[in-house]
This record gives C-alpha cells, sequence and structure tokens, in this order.
C-alpha cells in the first residue's frame, strides 16, 4: 500500500501558508506522510479567481491577525508579534527564486522555505528584494549555489516554472492559501483549504493525531 501523500502550495507572503509549512514539517503527525511543497504566486492566484485579499475587506482586516496568533500559539510556532512592514509586499522575486531551487536543487528546497519564512516572519525582513534574499539563501544552500539561484531568478524557466506550479494550484481548486492536496493510502484524493481544516487533512490521510494541543482544537 502505498504511503499517504500530500502536495502544499505556499506563498512566502501568508502567515497561514507559513503555519501549514511548519506544522508539516515539524510535526511527528505528518513523519509517515510523503509531503511536496510548491512554490506559486498567491497574488496571481487570487487575482486569477477574482478573489478579494483580506486586508481588503472590513472587520477580516483586523481579525486575520488575531487568528494567525491563535495557531501561532496553539502548535507553538516561531513567529513575530508584529506584521512585517510593509503589508503585503511583493514576492515575486522570492518564489522564483523557490522555483529555481525547485528545479535545480529540489533536495534544498524544503530548508529555503524554512530560511525564507524565518527571514519573513520570524525576523520580519524585506523578503522580496534581492539584497535580502541572497543572504538569507547563502545561509540555507552556501555562496557558490546561492549565488547561482539569484542569476537563475530572473530567468525565462523560473518564470515559466512559477507560472506553471500557479496554474497547477487553480487546476487543483486553489482560491487562497495554504492549499493542500491530499491523496490516502487508498489513493482517495481529497482538497482543503486553511490551517482550520488541517484536523480534516490528517484524517482524510489516515494520519494518527498524538498527543498535538493544536491538532485538538480542530474539532
Amino acid at each position: 500500500m502505498a504511503p499517504p501523500k500530500l502536495t502544499l502550495y505556499l506563498d512566502i507572503i501568508s502567515p497561514f501558508a507559513y503555519i501549514a509549512f511548519y506544522i508539516t514539517k515539524n510535526s511527528p503527525v505528518f513523519k509517515k506522510c510523503e509531503v511536496t511543497y510548491v512554490p506559486i504566486f498567491l497574488g496571481g492566484v487570487m487575482k486569477a479567481c477574482g478573489n478579494i485579499a483580506p486586508l481588503e475587506i472590513k472587520n477580516k482586516d483586523k481579525w486575520i491577525n488575531v487568528e494567525r496568533k491563535r495557531w501561532q500559539k496553539a502548535f507553538n510556532i516561531p513567529m513575530s508579534d508584529d506584521t512585517p512592514k510593509p503589508f503585503p509586499q511583493p514576492t515575486l522575486n522570492t518564489q522564483r527564486a523557490l522555483c529555481a531551487i525547485e528545479m535545480s536543487q529540489p533536495e534544498k528546497l524544503t530548508d529555503c522555505f524554512g530560511a525564507l519564512y524565518q527571514a519573513f516572519w520570524v525576523e520580519n525582513q524585506t523578503i522580496g528584494k534581492p539584497e535580502v534574499i541572497a543572504p538569507v539563501l547563502t545561509k540555507a544552500l552556501g555562496e557558490k549555489d546561492a549565488k547561482s539561484i539569484m542569476e537563475k531568478m530572473s530567468s525565462p524557466d523560473a518564470k515559466k516554472r512559477l507560472s506553471e506550479n500557479s496554474d497547477a494550484a487553480m487546476a487543483d481548486g486553489a482560491f487562497g492559501l495554504p492549499w493542500f492536496v491530499a491523496t490516502n493510502a487508498n489513493g482517495e484524493k481529497e482538497s482543503f483549504w486553511g490551517v482550520d481544516h488541517m484536523g480534516q487533512v490528517v484524517e482524510h490521510l489516515g494520519l494518527e493525531r498524538k498527543d498535538e494541543p493544536g491538532l485538538r482544537a480542530m474539532l
């Protein structure tokens, strides 16, 4: 029987995508699951769907920060209390760099996602600027490989991959992040949206919840 598989579409800009990334990467619940992280451009997906950014919706613009802090606390996720400034901010460069890594060094993609999320959501660095991306990737990849990725970041191939990944997310039904595509051991495939539906993701995948306070909150 095949192991359960999970595809998680991500953009560094989304705090809830970061929370989903952190949980799936670090929680023992997901250790027996094959997790694939896919960089997409959230702004493009939302525009294509006609979706509205939460910060443009009255009351939700304030609620979103309350909600992210609740999940941060529930899962003990390192995250600054302050929202990065400015917010939102462009992440095209960041996501293209991740696509370049996905194509040339896929085994390093998870580490690079983690390093960039750390820089943005913990350290509040301006993550879309090349002068910020480069030293973050240098720590994750080493100077030589980071320089190569920075050169590839603006290449037609990186741009094409980001567009293809975003189209794939759309084809899988995405309209926001985090977007999960979960395939259980029986080959049954379902899509889920949002950190608050991760309990359903775990249930569909047939994973053991263990004794995690955050998952117990997802009743």
